[in-house]
């Protein structure tokens, strides 16, 4: 008579992606990042409030100040949006997006109409696109699938 073999016991492993970074990089990231992107931002924001005029001193203690103000924002917002649940993650996306674009349209002198018109554009877009990425690759409760 023929029976079945016992069913062998098999180890189930978590797929991860490969971390080929070490920690320390992964730490000075955490600074580089929002430090370079706060410099193109505070660097567009003073070009764009400049208006292809001279380079002053009040213009650039105004991009030092929209560089350290949008990096402190940014990397409080990355780290912050990590530990919320998708639908929050993606709206407090969209919320600093939103923010930030309306405030360098506001930059070339448009009307604040515009600005607000111009940053929920934008931050709307930003909202959907996260929110579908976090919807399709998250559970819940914010895990990752698969």
């Amino acid at each position: 008579m023929a029976h079945a073999a016992p069913a062998s016991r098999e180890i189930v492993l978590r797929r991860r992606t490969p971390d080929v970074f070490s920690p320390r990089a992964h730490a000075m990231a955490k600074v580089a990042v929002p430090v370079a992107v706060g410099l193109v931002y505070g660097y567009w924001a003073a070009a764009l409030r400049r208006d292809a005029g001279p380079i002053t001193g009040w213009n650039l203690l105004f991009g030092f100040l929209t560089t350290f103000v949008f990096a402190v924002v940014f990397a409080a917002v990355w780290n912050v949006a990590q530990r919320l649940r998708r639908e929050l993650h993606a709206l407090l996306w969209f919320v600093f997006t939103g923010c930030a674009m309306g405030f360098l349209y506001s930059q070339t002198g448009g009307s604040v109409l515009k600005s607000a018109g111009l940053g929920l554009a934008v931050g709307a877009g930003v909202l959907v696109m996260l929110f579908y990425r976090y919807y399709s690759r998250e559970d819940a409760t914010g895990h990752r699938i698969g």
